[in-house]
């Protein structure tokens, strides 16, 4: 993958996973991941679209889990914040005469096809409780 939302949502969901329910601010999401609390509100805003989390608006809002940890695979996160190729893709357009250039996108699309798939798959076998458990 070629951005970090993956990394940055997995942490918001751990952080939340780990307040037990308790409403935790976007600012102190911020300060763990040391980000701009901005970056935090639009995953969030994500993160709540996509079912993963509540949100309380207010001086004494904040966020918190819409489902059990062991509810949510890694998986799920990790294709609601997918936007890229995992591998990224070319800019440029191949000389369309070379026997190499002519066909490279199709196999190159092939191969990142597949090896996102063995991402995915590996990723569905580990919840956010798992993942979250490694930090006890």
């Amino acid at each position: 993958m070629n951005n970090a939302r993956f990394a940055i949502s997995l942490h918001i969901l751990t952080l939340l996973e780990k307040a037990n329910g308790e409403l935790m601010s976007s600012d102190y999401m911020a300060g763990s991941i040391n980000i701009n609390p901005v970056i935090v509100r639009k995953e969030l805003i994500n993160l709540r679209n996509k079912g993963f989390v509540t949100s309380k608006e207010g001086k004494n809002g904040g966020s918190m889990l819409a489902k059990a940890a062991s509810q949510i695979s890694l998986d799920e996160v990790y294709l609601a914040v997918r936007q890229n190729n995992l591998l990224g893709s070319s800019k440029n357009s191949p000389n369309p005469l070379c026997p190499v250039g002519r066909q490279i996108n199709t196999h190159l699309d092939t191969l990142y096809e597949t090896t996102e798939q063995v991402l995915v798959r590996e990723l569905a076998k580990k919840t956010l409780a798992d993942f979250s458990r490694e930090f006890d």
